[in-house]
């Protein structure tokens, strides 16, 4: 893999948030220059959950983080169009459009993999990391209502604490134990985005029916014809997921996607950007770097720090 020797992988300050030209706000992230780097969070977030990346990438790339229609503070999802992997794609197509975004690397994790996927087979995508990437499986093996299943619970349960949230969010431990079945090491979110994780996942405008479409098993929450992707794809599979486990979501990629690399997450959760942060900027620095020559699909390989993930 190609890496820029001018430009090699050092954790930014703490100090670099912002740059000059940037926006924040409910509905978006978006700083810095360079080449356009994209970030999809996942099913009932917001733009949120790539805030420990986000300093360091700013350095070196123009970064966007929209909050995805139907997620607490993003724009509304369309009412009359069922749930898909598709109609979010549009949207995201959309968003681009208007912001004057042709092409851009993606990096997606959850939902947001599945849809960085999306684009990629509609040539928008220059490259994609994809973390833990939904949309794996398959209609008929049981994956849809299980995952269904999940996220019923997870949001009852948030209904019933949302009331002692604050005093929840407080201690490490409790943050610990509330986001055990999305992270390892919760104890590292902060009070204050541990309150706003929460919040987006209670407000997500299409929980309900995306969990109904999840029960449902229906076909448009599968992604297929991935043998359309022409762009440099890694797939990055999270040791302890157990929201999307890896033996059962990550081998249809990598049987699927052409040249795919794929590497596993030693010590990660469903969402690594919180359990390493530094392992995951890494990837995606060196991912994009490594693509910026791309003249074709790239061979299956395990990066510098990292373990090879198996099907």
């Amino acid at each position: 893999m190609h890496c820029a020797a001018d430009r090699d992988w050092r954790p930014a300050s703490d100090a670099v948030r912002l740059t000059p030209m940037s926006e924040l706000s409910p509905a978006m992230y978006s700083a810095g220059s360079g080449e356009p780097v994209v970030l999809l969070h996942g099913f009932t977030a917001s733009w949120v959950l790539w805030r420990p990346i986000l300093a360091d990438l700013v350095t070196r790339y123009e970064v966007i983080a929209p909050t995805l229609p139907g997620h607490h503070g993003g724009p509304a999802y369309p009412g009359e169009k069922p749930v898909t992997f598709e109609h979010a794609t549009d949207a995201i197509e959309g968003f681009l459009d208007d912001l004057g975004v042709g092409t851009a690397h993606f990096v997606g994790n959850s939902m947001g993999g599945g849809v960085a996927l999306e684009l990629a087979k509609r040539g928008r995508a220059r490259s994609v990391v994809a973390l833990a990437p939904a949309g794996g499986w398959s209609c008929g093996d049981g994956e849809g209502p299980r995952i269904g299943r999940f996220f019923a619970r997870q949001i009852k349960m948030l209904e019933r604490t949302h009331a002692w949230s604050e005093r929840i969010m407080r201690r490490p431990g409790t943050r610990r134990l509330a986001f055990r079945e999305i992270m390892r090491h919760g104890e590292l979110v902060s009070p204050a985005d541990a309150a706003a994780i929460s919040e987006a996942a209670l407000r997500c405008s299409i929980s309900r029916r995306a969990i109904n479409a999840l029960s449902a098993d229906e076909a448009g929450l599968t992604i297929g014809d991935l043998d359309r992707i022409a762009c440099p794809v890694l797939l990055a599979t999270p040791q302890f997921d157990r929201v999307l486990p890896g033996p059962r979501h990550a081998p249809r990629y990598r049987r699927e996607i052409p040249g795919v690399k794929a590497v596993a997450l030693p010590g990660c959760g469903h969402v690594p950007v919180w359990d390493d942060a530094e392992l995951v900027t890494k990837l995606i620095v060196e991912h994009v770097e490594g693509s910026l020559g791309h003249s074709g699909a790239q061979a299956d390989a395990v990066l510098p720090g990292t373990a090879h993930a198996g099907a």
